[in-house]
């Protein structure tokens, strides 16, 4: 399931976005890639909770009862923190100053693609040690 997810966010990150914006008119590859990231933040919230539910049950029923923090419960929650952080609160603040023609635009970007960009590393690490 991690390897899937790792591949929608390739998808998404290195494929659909990027060439949206190299074949449509901006506002309609804007709108496009907007809608893309509602999509990837509903995704990666269902997946991240799924995956943290399995391994906790995974855990309890290996460890009698006890939850462990390791990798297998820290990569998902992280992958779920950064998208939380990623579409509620910089996707929001994006639109507020590109609205307002604000400078701050470029800079809220910037932080949004490296919060994906981590997001997608984290996932991908998780792909790797589920394998």
């Amino acid at each position: 399931m991690a390897a899937l997810w790792a591949g929608q966010l390739l998808t998404v990150g290195l494929l659909a976005a990027p060439n949206a914006f190299a074949t449509l008119a901006r506002p309609e590859a804007g709108a496009y890639v907007a809608r893309l990231f509602l999509l990837d933040a509903r995704i990666s919230l269902v997946l991240g909770v799924l995956l943290l539910l399995i391994e906790q049950r995974l855990q309890r029923q290996a460890h009698h009862e006890r939850l462990r923090f390791n990798a297998a419960l820290l990569l998902p929650l992280l992958a779920v923190f950064l998208t939380v952080v990623g579409f509620d609160v910089l996707q929001p603040l994006m639109q507020q100053a590109k609205a307002e023609g604000q400078g701050s635009f470029v800079w809220l970007h910037g932080v949004s693609m490296a919060a994906f960009a981590a997001k997608g590393a984290t996932v991908l690490v998780l792909a790797w040690k589920t394998r």
